[in-house]
């Protein structure tokens, strides 16, 4: 856990009429890697796109990253969003999930389950609540085609429950899955993974564009220009060789024999004509797990309109 409390300008909160009413924005990052700062060192830590958004809020924040490299969204539920709501957030960013697609126990339902009832706790407490949707890892990988498409599925399956997630709990939400920055290698660390600096200042200036359209942000918008410069192709080779690869294989290992069961099945699928089935599939679970969430929340006795 990294808190840090900057001194910002002070500015009128607009349309979050409850967001820093007591004088400081106590601002909350939630997530894994990414969130952590992975790609974007500064000294001997890391820094990312939470702790560069925190600084254009506009006030006195209160930032503090509970974000933890490997965390799956069970970690999310379980470890970082109590003690998240401890702290009495009026800002929260929870972006998770790329980690759970990189699991032989990848399940949407557990999924959608575990994210429901975050977003609705930090809903119910009446937190500006932070979301994004992000490219698939396989393509990021560059893996061949029939390594690629499980986790691409996967990774489609967990943006399509944030998304309908983040529209049910009315969360600010960033569509990050898409765009010239997923390409744009000067976006990307070495792993091809993380962001690197540019592209955690990429997201932070994403995000604080749609907290300034809500009067959420008052303050400077963060730079999209490095501060540091990159690192050398040596020095990025030495981290890929030394701590990248082995992030990677950490987070594969239990994946991979089962990865290759479904490009074994993506290869049959494809030589027979039918890999629309597999895309249906995984389409039909996405609507069945949310749902059921619909269902769990119906009370007692509810009967649908005829």
């Amino acid at each position: 856990m990294r808190t840090v409390r900057t001194a910002g300008t002070a500015g009128t909160p607009g349309s979050a009429g409850t967001v820093g009413s007591a004088g400081t924005v106590r601002f909350l990052a939630l997530g894994d890697s990414l969130t952590e700062g992975v790609g974007d060192p500064v000294g001997d830590g890391w820094r990312g796109w939470a702790a560069l958004l925190a600084d254009g809020l506009g006030r006195d924040v209160e930032f503090t990253n509970l974000a933890v490299s490997g965390s799956q969204t069970r970690d999310v539920l379980e470890r970082q969003t109590p003690a998240a709501l401890a702290h009495g957030p009026d800002v929260a960013s929870v972006v998770i999930g790329v980690n759970d697609t990189l699991r032989c126990t990848f399940d949407i339902h557990a999924v959608a389950t575990r994210l429901d009832r975050v977003y609705a706790a930090f809903r119910d407490r009446g937190v500006v609540l932070l979301t994004a949707c992000l490219p698939d890892p396989g393509a990021m990988l560059g893996l061949p085609g029939a390594l690629a498409k499980p986790l691409a599925r996967r990774q489609r399956a967990v943006n399509t429950v944030v998304h309908a997630l983040s529209e049910r709990h009315g969360a600010i939400h960033l569509h990050a899955a898409e765009g010239d920055w997923i390409t744009d290698r000067a976006m990307w660390s070495a792993d091809r993974l993380h962001p690197g600096e540019r592209g955690h200042r990429q997201l932070a200036l994403r995000f604080h564009a749609l907290l300034a359209e809500r009067g959420i942000a008052t303050g400077p918008a963060p730079s999209p220009e490095p501060e540091f410069a990159a690192p050398t192709k040596s020095a990025s080779l030495w981290w890929l060789a030394t701590q990248g690869t082995g992030w990677v294989a950490r987070r594969c290992t239990d994946l991979l024999p089962q990865l290759l069961r479904l490009a074994a099945s993506e290869v049959r699928h494809r030589a027979r004509g039918t890999s629309a089935r597999l895309d249906l599939s995984a389409s039909h679970a996405v609507a069945s797990a949310l749902a059921a969430l619909t269902v769990a929340e119906r009370p007692d006795g509810y009967e649908p309109a005829v």
